[in-house]
């Protein structure tokens, strides 16, 4: 049985099978960029998209429908359905098996209706809506991609998946699924051909690595500030216009034109940090995600499905980032956006080879991933695009805890914004919500006209 908040179902699933590509797919070796194969990549991350009925499909089965045309897309995207094997050196290799995907078909006796009109993470039925099969969850000589469909009794259905990170980031994996929506509406073709070619990020021969990375710094954990994985809470919290609004009203003017990003990302950080209290003289720090595609000269061939972005990190001691402004913290992250260049992610490939892959710092650090523009929503399988898409909640990754999405999202008052899924122990977790309402309050104008900022939390478990 599966419950959200009041709300309980039960998930009937058939035995997990495996779909093959449609057709004969070539058996060869693939290497992985080394990109692709650091420690921090090594995990399964989970998506969940939600479909309601549509009337014109009324008939047509989704299990069916996507059933065949992920075996078709893995005509094309042929090395998903193989499975990794580790090489000298911590190197992973595809070998195109033709295996194919672990597929689930699944029948909850809920309507889409019945989740409310909040549809976000955290979801508390997502080990019912992607089932972990036994033998599945490893990184080598495991399926790659594991889909689960749930027929929903209004006719609406629920699209899960859970993808070896080291296949594809979220614009590649987004990309395969826009793919499979393609020929699940009767596409020969996907529109966007898939482009292999990890060489383009494997390291230089000899590698040398030329820029500076802390992201890779190997931090001991002095005070065990570690997440503890017992005892915590998810949050996600909902940012629309009137919030960001607020927040760039913190700012000094020539800050005011910095993007979303920027200032959700200082917000969040300065927040986080005060939560989870460090010891005021240590370093604490942030991770951005950011593409890499288009900072090549000439740009990742479009199509490219691979892991294409860096970690860039930006440090601050626990006390300055807690005691000043926002602008303090919103200077250090603009800065460490622009680090990331073609030079800056060969050296990283490079570093990977020389220090065997390592992980990235997760010790006093937080990070982020913006997949407001990876375009998991608009995934359209015939049924529309989806009521909701995108990462199944936060805080996954080989240490829980560490990462946040911003995830786009439409709240029940039909407003646009960003919803961020956090993860914290629940002592910390009430000290963040504190700190985030104190930042989201309004002016003074504002307040003594009695409009009072408080953070909206779109759901809690």
């Amino acid at each position: 049985m599966a419950s959200t908040n009041a709300l309980t179902f039960k998930v009937t699933r058939q035995s997990p099978e495996l779909v093959p590509p449609a057709k004969p797919t070539p058996h060869e070796l693939k290497p992985l960029s080394d990109i692709d194969d650091q420690e921090g990549l090594r995990f399964q991350i989970p998506v969940i998209q939600f479909y309601r009925r549509n009337p014109s499909m009324d008939g047509k089965d989704p299990v069916m429908v996507i059933r065949d045309a992920v075996a078709r897309a893995l005509v094309f995207y042929y090395p998903f359905a193989g499975r990794l094997r580790e090489a000298a050196g911590r190197k992973l290799v595809v070998e195109c098996t033709g295996e194919g995907v672990l597929f689930i078909e699944a029948d909850a006796d809920v309507t889409l209706q019945q989740f409310g009109d909040a549809l976000q993470p955290p979801f508390p039925c997502l080990e019912e809506l992607l089932y972990d099969a036994p033998g599945s969850g490893g990184v080598v000589n495991c399926p790659l991609l594991i889909i689960q469909v749930t027929r929903l009794r209004c006719g609406g259905f629920i699209f899960a998946l859970r993808l070896n990170h080291t296949m594809s980031d979220a614009a590649g994996l987004a990309q395969f699924m826009s793919a499979v929506g393609e020929f699940a509406r009767g596409a020969k073709v996907p529109s966007i051909p898939p482009v292999w070619q990890r060489e383009l990020l494997s390291a230089r021969d000899p590698p040398h690595v030329s820029c500076t990375h802390h992201e890779y710094d190997d931090v001991p954990d002095t005070k065990g500030t570690l997440i503890p994985l017992d005892d915590m809470v998810h949050r996600s919290f909902f940012f629309g216009a009137a919030e960001m609004s607020a927040l760039r009203r913190r700012l000094p003017p020539h800050l005011r034109r910095c993007s979303t990003f920027e200032l959700l990302t200082a917000c969040l950080w300065r927040c986080r940090t005060i939560a989870i209290s460090p010891d005021p003289n240590e370093e604490v720090r942030i991770l951005c995600i950011v593409n890499s595609r288009q900072r090549f000269n000439p740009p990742l061939p479009t199509g490219y499905y691979g892991n294409a972005f860096a970690f860039p990190v930006a440090i601050s001691t626990a006390e300055k980032l807690s005691k000043n402004p926002l602008a303090y913290a919103l200077e250090l992250v603009r800065k460490t956006k622009a680090d990331v260049t073609e030079e800056y992610m060969k050296s990283v490939a490079d570093l990977m080879v020389i220090r065997g892959r390592p992980h990235f710092t997760v010790v006093r650090t937080y990070l982020v991933s913006d997949v407001t523009h990876a375009g998991f929503g608009d995934v359209d399988f015939g049924w529309g695009k989806a009521a909701y898409g995108g990462p199944a909640k936060g805080g996954v990754g080989a240490i829980p805890g560490v990462a946040s999405f911003y995830i786009p999202f439409k709240n029940n008052k039909g407003e646009n914004g960003i919803v961020v899924p956090i993860c914290l122990a629940a002592n910390a977790m009430e000290v963040f919500v504190k700190e985030l309402d104190m930042m989201l309050k309004r002016d003074d104008d504002d307040l003594k006209a009695g409009r009072k900022g408080s953070v909206f939390i779109a759901s809690a478990l």
